[in-house]
């Protein structure tokens, strides 16, 4: 069984590394939070041995990963609590070794691989760091639904990690000396490798990401879609995850996509406001893709700038704007207050 100082170390690992994905996943029900912090907490150790590269040569990073393989599928005795806690919380949720395998697998690619040819190149090293996490994660939740939810969490794992591809653009190059945008894309539109690593943004690098935003936007609605496949006292969260990863393209378009210059971020101000405002309309009505729709800056293709209003407050349609809705909004105001103050 995973022990809280397990637990305490593998929170705090996320709430410093991972402070969006963190925000949601406090909002989960116990029984899935805690096992949510050692999951993620095993993800971090394994990607500060890629990120690794300047303290460590590759054969080091590789060997190192091979023992994180082993000790996660328990084959030996793990040297860090957080693996020992992985290893128990594998175990015990049936979590499949291939799930790690291919996680593992897609670290030791980013030790030699830093260009993707193809949007199919990055889709197969997405499948191990990221849609294996959303694999993973239906195990945690104990999803009774498991066949149908699949194939959307292995999307919405995908457009997370494309949204932090995209905002990490600059970071990326400067720190890992690495560029996630394939070159397919970027050669469509006539933006060069030098010109990338040179900053230089232009018309044809702002059309390279929008084409991507695109990408990534039809696989978070296809991944909303399946949310109401997981347990009921897990939708919010990961409804709530979508929502916040999704609102790093309203920053990147603020900046007419020049991520070549500066880094975007959400404030906590502005996480906070798509909190209380995810659970007001989740207060109101406890469908996932109706409240996305309503609240995240992702586009449906059979909306109108006329139809939809992303900054809109108010009740959703169908339903009056009565004292019903008042009393709504201030249970969600009160459990905001508690939120903040609480862990």
């Amino acid at each position: 069984m995973v022990r809280q100082e397990q637990i305490r170390q593998s929170k705090q690992i996320q709430r410093r590394t991972g402070k969006t994905f963190h925000l949601a996943t406090r909002v989960l029900p116990e029984r899935v939070r805690h096992q949510t912090y050692v999951l993620y907490a095993f993800f971090r150790v394994a990607d500060e041995v890629v990120d690794a590269a300047d303290t460590a040569p590759p054969a080091e990073q590789r060997r190192r990963l091979e023992e994180l393989r082993r000790q996660a599928l328990g084959r030996e005795a793990a040297d860090d609590p957080v693996l020992t806690a992985f290893a128990e919380l594998r175990e015990t949720h049936g979590i499949p070794e291939s799930d790690v395998n291919v996680f593992i697998d897609a670290m030791l690619s980013d030790v030699e691989t830093d260009r993707y040819e193809t949007y199919e190149e990055l889709e197969d090293y997405m499948d191990g760091s990221a849609a294996a996490v959303g694999r993973m994660m239906t195990k945690l939740m104990e999803t009774p639904q498991a066949e149908q939810a699949l194939p959307h969490a292995t999307a919405l794992g995908e457009a997370f990690q494309l949204s932090n591809f995209l905002r990490d653009v600059r970071e990326d190059i400067v720190e890992r000396g690495r560029i996630y945008l394939p070159r397919e894309t970027l050669r469509k539109h006539g933006v060069s490798e030098e010109q990338m690593l040179n900053f230089e943004f232009d018309d044809n690098f702002r059309a390279a990401m929008r084409e991507e935003l695109q990408r990534t936007e039809a696989l978070y609605r296809e991944g909303v879609a399946g949310i109401e496949y997981l347990p009921e006292d897990c939708q919010f969260a990961v409804l709530l995850s979508a929502v916040l990863y999704a609102d790093h393209h309203r920053e990147i378009r603020r900046l007419d996509c020049n991520v070549l210059s500066a880094t975007p971020s959400l404030s906590t101000s502005r996480k906070l406001f798509l909190l209380a405002k995810t659970r007001l309309f989740w207060a109101l009505e406890r469908d996932p893709v109706a409240v996305f729709r309503r609240v995240s800056v992702v586009p449906y293709p059979d909306e109108s700038e006329a139809t939809r209003d992303p900054g809109h407050s108010g009740p959703s349609p169908g339903r009056t704007a009565g004292s019903s809705s008042g009393r709504e909004a201030g249970r969600v105001s009160g459990w905001l207050r508690s939120f903040t103050r609480s862990e």
